[in-house]
């Protein structure tokens, strides 16, 4: 039996229920990661037991299931897609902006599908949108593949970010910290390739970079599904 499907205790004696003690969860990570998280921190917070949350969520596990389920009705799209590229561009787009607000999400993304109510409405219209372009099988891979570039291009943009915070240098200041030592290893002409980019490259946002990617991505899914 899931989460969902158990039945929840009596509110009493304290006022609780799992959508608090999401919503508790939720904030907990948001400050601090989800080593922030454990049933017993939500608990102070709750000002309740830690033996209350048991009556409603069995192990962490569980708890990190609904966080992630919660986190992704802001993924579900707010109208049904044009067509399959806005619903898997838009799917994208919209999973790097909650893993922005929620960086703990980053480190969930790519596990094992959560059947919660949300996280299914989010896998049912982004397969709704590519029904009848080609055999399931192929519209899976289709979304996996995608679904895989996203997570990657994801995760390397908050592991920047907290390598931001954790050093307390910008990428540029990091860049110039570290510039000096690059210089020298270059100008031994070794790296070639290396050389070109850095001193040749474009060097864009994260934004631009992950849409570029997914444009890129996106482009071989359409070749592979004989569309436009």
């Amino acid at each position: 039996m899931t989460v969902w499907d158990r039945p929840e205790p009596p509110p009493r004696p304290v006022p609780l229920d799992r959508e608090r003690i999401v919503a508790a969860a939720v904030a907990l990570a948001d400050e601090g990661g989800l080593e922030a998280v454990s049933l017993r921190k939500v608990a102070a917070r709750l000002n309740a037991g830690p033996m209350r949350l048991y009556g409603f969520i069995a192990t962490k596990e569980e708890l990190f299931d609904l966080m992630m389920d919660e986190v992704q009705a802001e993924i579900i799209p707010d109208e049904r897609p044009g067509d399959w590229r806005e619903a898997l561009s838009g799917l994208a787009h919209r999973t790097r902006r909650a893993a922005l607000r929620h960086e703990w999400l980053a480190d969930l993304l790519g596990g094992r599908p959560s059947p919660g109510p949300n996280g299914l409405a989010v896998t049912e219209s982004t397969l709704a949108a590519l029904d009848g372009l080609a055999d399931i099988d192929t519209v899976m891979r289709a979304v996996e593949t995608v679904g895989s570039y996203s997570t990657g291009a994801i995760r390397r943009e908050i592991a920047n970010l907290r390598a931001e915070r954790a050093t307390g240098l910008s990428k540029r200041e990091w860049q110039r910290a570290h510039g000096p030592h690059l210089t020298k290893m270059l100008a031994t002409g070794r790296f070639p390739a290396l050389s070109k980019a850095v001193y040749d490259g474009t060097h864009v946002d994260a934004e631009t970079s992950f849409t570029t990617g997914l444009e890129w991505v996106l482009d071989a899914v359409a070749a592979k599904l004989g569309q436009p």
